[in-house]
């Protein structure tokens, strides 16, 4: 339990999509604070604010309650104005960023079209009873498509965008609700009490529980919609379905599995409306041992659509009225999960907790914020509840001897087990991993650093031990989890494989010839396939990811920033933000004028002639030097290094007095970049492509990495593959030589114009020029246009056709030459890019190499946008 007490700190809002905060306070000892729902009125993602804050009883965590906004964070919103009326208008709050959404007087909206896209600034914020209203400042049009990154990458990915014609034609045929004569022969649940708990953004419901008490235990209901009976095998919507294999979800917006009419109407679990659905049925004893279950088709209808935000309230004691009808459900679910989980440690399963990354974007595409999407119990849960229903089909099918396509994990291998041992040692660790059953061992190690800034990078370093989860019909076991029988049974709207489990359980459960077992052949290629598109989806949802974080960050070009070190490698370190869920590349050049050795064994960079070391779970202070949207990569400088005094000179000259650190810094930048300009020819426009022919300089192979997390069913392996391009600067040049056109710049080559270039380094990511009173408006602020498109898709929307125009970037080239690759570890199919082999074969280390340097690479975790559980 914590020691301290109740205490006024000031600091910055996260707010998260489901209403409840957190906060980040100033004093950097402090540790993060959940702040509820119902303190969060009126206040807006990054805002300072003033909070009250006290420990939780008999916990680590603190909550708080907060007294007043300090400084709003956002002044200017971006998003598409919707006309209500004659009278007035609204900017709807897509990302959930707001808490509402923005009402804009029709005299105000610079007679902005409907659906057209708007700047606006606000006017007034939602407090002390006033609304939130703001006025337009800036009609951007329709000349900017705010899905133009997703798109792209779309398409690098080869995910299918289109149903094909027969596929739309068979979804016509479906009505909104289900017809009297599919209820023959179900089990009519409508009169209990089944709820759905999703995240705030969540748009289909694949799973309703609920669980009631008895002299044996719990008897819990987890109720699945029935794909299976809408979607023939062999029809039109089943092909398409399994070439997509899974739906992709990206920030506002998801490539579905199933075309609409089912996957948010027929087959999505909405509140008060009959839905078919398949249950599992199972009745638990106190100690949380599952001592029966049931599965059959039945007919149900849930009676209310809970957020995670709003189950926590119940669970805290201060829910919201309107669900006093479910609110016992509520609790009882959460007495079992605490059972549930309680035996499922104790019993091995590991308990990796790393936060997902939440991306806040606004009505144009532009991230807001990027956050940790912190777990609550309410998502615990539910997760929960989809395990045990998932062992539960498992075991039932094994039992049967039906032939199934198993959730696999197989344990790692013992390097890396060793390497991983060594790491923890570094951190102090004492715990062996090579005694006893190894899931109970890197639990009892873990929990030595609990509440320890290591804690997280440790998780990570687990995370990168695991080999990565499949679908086999050879089950193995799940070693993350600890389950010897595991399926995925619980989301068939939007994973094939769910699908395929539901028909291979009514073969047992339904009387009916309409559903066949599958051969061992079959289930295998279906593994294969399946698990491929799993990891095209994840790849694709990865790197919107990135993307979308170094666009966020290129407004903080030059500004500074307390940040952790996650990661040490032989060129540089990773450093892990603290107010954003944001890291970038620190590179050697860039630590000081020292010469800088890594220490493999400690995982550590020592300077050779100060003897100062950097190690992994340091503090550190940074500033953001280059972010290039295109390849979703970030660089950092160490904070305070010392610039030549004939730049800080021209720097003075140049920038005058009046301006803040931020512009200041970002000025010194751009300074270095025109000098090099001007010491260098001028570049032909090929020359200035981003293509393969900067990236020729020789380099090693990448290292196979797989990752596992015990939340791997919410589709996150921890991959971090947007870094796999950072180290590729080439050589190190002085400042005088001449740049090779074929090679990187150190500041990824930021080729803007001399003339505005300050300007555009200035240009905030919200701040645009009003039109010019008396003149006629010409259209969007093209210094906009250029920060949300890039150069490529700008020239584009212009209807440019230049000779300069770039190829597709190096990391979107290889998204689409391994598209669906295998994973095999040390597989050579795992090279960035098998044309680029060079066979060295006079020089027997360098034999095999590629072009394309990978090393040091991390895996991140990715959040779906939906607040999904870990096996839904």
């Amino acid at each position: 339990m914590s020691t301290h007490k109740k205490s006024i700190l000031t600091g910055t809002i996260k707010r998260h999509p489901d209403g409840f905060g957190f906060f980040i306070p100033e004093d950097k000892e402090h540790p993060d604070v959940y702040i509820p729902r119902n303190s969060m009125e009126g206040v807006m993602t990054n805002d300072k604010v003033t909070v009250e804050v006290y420990p939780e009883k008999n916990s680590d965590r603190f909550r708080g309650d907060i007294i007043r906004v300090v400084q709003r964070g956002t002044k200017t919103f971006v998003g598409r104005f919707y006309r209500l009326n004659d009278k007035i208008g609204i900017l709807r709050d897509e990302g959930k960023g707001w808490g509402q959404d923005l009402k804009i007087k029709i005299e105000d909206s610079m007679q902005a079209k409907d659906k057209e896209l708007v700047a606006a600034e606000v006017l007034t914020y939602p407090e002390d009873g006033k609304p939130f209203t703001g006025k337009v400042t800036s009609v951007i049009g329709d000349a900017l498509d705010p899905l133009t990154d997703i798109k792209r990458v779309i398409l690098s990915s080869n995910i299918p965008q289109e149903f094909s014609a027969d596929t739309l034609e068979e979804a016509k045929r479906f009505k909104e609700v289900p017809e009297e004569k599919d209820y023959k022969g179900r089990t009519d649940l409508r009169g209990i009490d089944l709820i759905t708990i999703d995240g705030a953004t969540a748009k289909d419901f694949d799973d309703a529980v609920y669980v009631e008490m008895n002299s044996e235990g719990f008897l819990l209901y987890v109720a699945i919609a029935d794909v299976s009976h809408y979607v023939q095998t062999g029809s039109a919507i089943d092909r398409d379905a399994y070439e997509r294999g899974t739906s992709v979800y990206f920030p506002n917006f998801v490539v579905p599995m199933l075309p609409e009419v089912l996957s948010n109407g027929l087959c999505s679990l909405n509140p008060h409306v009959p839905r078919l659905c398949m249950v599992a049925e199972m009745q638990f004893d106190f100690n949380g041992e599952m001592t029966k279950s049931d599965f059959y088709e039945a007919v149900m209808e849930s009676k209310a659509r809970v957020t995670y935000g709003q189950a926590q309230e119940v669970i805290d004691g201060n829910g919201d009225e309107k669900f006093n009808h479910v609110k016992d459900n509520i609790l009882r679910l959460a007495d079992l999960a605490k059972i549930l989980m309680a035996k499922r440690f104790k019993e091995g399963s590991l308990d990796l907790e790393i936060p997902e990354t939440e991306l806040v974007i606004d009505g144009a595409g532009v991230p807001i914020d990027i956050q940790r999407s912190e777990r609550l119990f309410a998502h615990r849960l539910i997760e929960e509840m989809m395990l045990a229903a998932n062992v539960g089909v498992a075991k039932f099918l094994h039992g049967k001897n039906v032939p199934a396509l198993y959730r696999i994990h197989e344990p790692p291998n013992e390097m890396a087990i060793r390497t991983l041992e060594k790491y923890m040692a570094t951190f102090g660790g004492k715990t062996k991993l090579g005694q006893g059953k190894l899931q109970k061992r890197l639990t009892k190690a873990l929990e030595e650093f609990e509440n320890r800034p290591e804690a997280q990078i440790l998780n990570i370093l687990t995370l990168r031990s695991m080999s990565q989860a499949k679908y086999s019909p050879n089950n193995v076991g799940h070693f993350g989890l600890g389950f010897e029988f595991y399926a995925h049974f619980t989301s068939p709207i939007r994973r094939y494989p769910d699908l395929i489990i539901h028909r291979l359980l009514k073969t047992q459960v339904v009387k009916s010839n309409q559903y066949r077992l599958m051969s061992e052949d079959d289930l295998a290629s279906a593994g294969t396939i399946l698990s491929a598109a799993e990891q095209r989806s994840t790849k694709a949802e990865r790197q919107v990811q990135s993307i979308k974080k170094a666009r966020f960050m290129e407004k903080f070009l030059g500004q500074e920033f307390d940040g952790m070190i996650s990661s040490v490698a032989k060129f540089g370190i990773f450093v892990l933000l603290r107010e954003y869920d944001i890291d970038g590349l620190v590179r050697l050049d860039d630590l000081g004028n020292d010469k800088w050795e890594f220490d493999e064994e400690n995982l550590r960079l020592i300077a050779k002639r100060s003897g100062m070391s950097y190690n992994i779970g340091d503090n550190i202070r940074i500033q953001v030097s280059a972010a290039d949207p295109e390849l979703g990569q970030i660089n950092f400088v160490k904070a305070g290094m010392e610039i030549k005094d004939e730049m800080d000179q021209e720097f003075d000259d140049e920038t005058g007095e009046g301006k803040s650190p931020a512009a200041k810094s970002a000025e010194k930048y751009l300074n270095r970049l025109r000098k090099k300009e001007k010491q260098n020819n001028e570049w032909s426009g090929e020359d200035r492509r981003r293509g393969e022919d900067r990236r020729q300089t020789d380099r090693r192979g990448p290292k196979d990495e797989k990752s596992f997390s015990v939340r791997e069913d919410r589709k996150g392996h921890k991959d971090q593959k947007n870094r796999r391009n950072q180290e590729r600067g080439g050589p190190k040049k002085t400042q005088n030589e001449t740049r090779n056109p074929n090679q990187k710049s150190r500041f990824f080559g930021d080729k803007r114009e001399e003339q505005g270039g300050r300007e555009e380094k200035q240009q905030k990511a919200f701040q645009f020029r009003p039109a010019n009173e008396g003149q006629e408006k010409k259209g969007p602020d093209e210094n906009l246009l250029r920060m949300i498109l890039g150069p490529a898709e700008l020239r584009k929307a212009n209807r440019e056709d230049s000779q300069d125009k770039p190829k597709l970037s190096k990391k979107l080239l290889f998204a689409e030459q391994s598209k669906l690759r295998d994973n095999d570890e040390n597989s050579e199919k795992n090279s960035d890019s098998l044309k680029d082999r060079k066979p060295n074969r006079k020089d027997s280390k360098k034999r095999g190499q590629t072009s394309n340097d990978s090393r040091g690479v991390r895996k991140a975790r990715v959040s779906q946008g939906r607040g999904k559980g870990k096996t839904r």
